[in-house]
């Protein structure tokens, strides 16, 4: 999950789920990232989706990551 906001955590996060195919699924938007934006953002991860992945690994020390969708 990544998280989009102006303070670093928080309950006013904006909330994004990455998918097993490839995807990724905005949970709330609690952080209001206007529309447009919002959009540009999901983009750039979809995009960058096997790098982002690879980034996880390595930054966890992980060799496998699991999905829940």
């Amino acid at each position: 999950m990544f998280m989009f906001v102006k303070e670093i955590l928080g309950p006013n996060a904006t909330k994004i789920w990455l998918t097993k195919s490839g995807d990724c699924i905005l949970s709330n938007n609690n952080s209001r990232i206007p529309e447009h934006d919002l959009n540009k953002i999901l983009k750039s991860i979809r995009y960058n989706f096997l790098y982002i992945i690879s980034e996880w690994k390595v930054f966890y020390g992980i060799e496998e990551i699991r999905f829940y969708c």
